[in-house]
């Protein structure tokens, strides 16, 4: 019950304000999309800039750590895809959209404040290694996955500039890439500049929790309520659970097992539906699945908590 109420409920508190407010018409839907579009596009890629700007590369990018990540994720998607495909008889095109879901954690707006309250700042190193590659990783196989399947044969000459232009458009990739380049360089940013990105930091987690609350308000289930239940299970359940086994059979040590199953745990962040809504697919199942299992990780993150070393 510590656990529950020292680590998890202040930041579901948060988000839960901003959804109360935008319930309550006390902030805007224009507001909330100002929020979000401040957090997502100036502040969450100045910490992430940050963070892998200061990450020892040769210490944290851990290939049995990244390897277990990525293998519970890559799992949840192919197993997402086919059973939307085959069970749910949804058309490719959706069911990569479903599969997206099952792909991208919320590793950034929830993974990191609920692994900083539980393990302190320290423990934050191997969660910026996952997400130096999660934007990515995951964007670069749902969009290939997507493009492939709009694509009705055309060759990899056609896919690929579709791909990496999607990919560089995005905010958080060029915060990563950017950190990256100054991680290998070495360059040193003028103390002015560092200390106003270190102003925008301290705004990015709480900021970004109270829009991700307005946000979520205009996600309400409407239909498609098995497939909304499936997508929650994987997310919570199946990913990490997949992560834990890989990880356990690379013999990761206490730190790296926290970060990876925390990470893997959380539910689909507000890239799922943005994906979705990019392709105009499956939106309605990828918006109620990001509201839902929020809702559903207070429990299932506490259990992970519970069980954790």
């Amino acid at each position: 019950m510590q656990i529950l109420l020292e680590v998890i409920v202040p930041v579901f508190i948060v988000i839960g304000f901003g959804y109360l407010v935008t319930w309550r018409k006390l902030f805007s839907d224009s507001a909330v999309d100002g929020v979000m579009r401040f957090a997502q596009n100036f502040a969450v890629p100045c910490l992430l800039f940050r963070g892998i700007s200061q990450l020892d590369l040769k210490a944290n990018f851990d290939f049995s750590l990244l390897s277990s990540f990525y293998g519970g994720a890559v799992g949840g998607f192919i197993l997402g895809l086919l059973v939307a495909r085959y069970v749910f008889k949804r058309d490719w095109e959706d069911s990569v959209a479903i599969g997206f879901c099952c792909l991208f954690s919320n590793s950034l707006l929830l993974g990191i404040p609920i692994t900083e309250r539980a393990y302190g700042e320290a423990a934050l190193t191997n969660n910026y290694a996952i997400i130096a590659m999660h934007s990515p990783f995951c964007y670069g196989l749902g969009i290939t996955a997507m493009e492939i399947a709009r694509a009705q044969g055309a060759g990899p000459a056609v896919i690929a500039p579709k791909v990496l232009k999607a990919m560089f458009r995005n905010p958080l990739i060029l915060g990563i890439s950017t950190g990256l380049v100054v991680n290998l360089t070495g360059l040193t940013l003028p103390t002015p500049l560092n200390d106003a990105i270190d102003m925008m930091i301290r705004s990015a987690i709480p900021v970004a929790l109270f829009g991700l609350g307005g946000v979520l308000y205009r996600y309400r289930p409407e239909g498609d309520l098995k497939t909304i239940a499936f997508v929650c299970f994987v997310s919570l359940v199946v990913h990490p659970s997949i992560s834990w086994t890989l990880g356990h059979m690379q013999n990761l040590n206490v730190d790296q097992t926290r970060s990876l199953i925390l990470t893997a745990s959380m539910a689909p962040g507000v890239n799922a539906y943005l994906f979705a809504n990019m392709y105009g697919r499956a939106r309605r199942v990828a918006a109620s699945a990001v509201l839902l299992a929020t809702a559903g990780s207070i429990i299932t993150v506490w259990g992970w908590l519970s069980i954790l070393p």
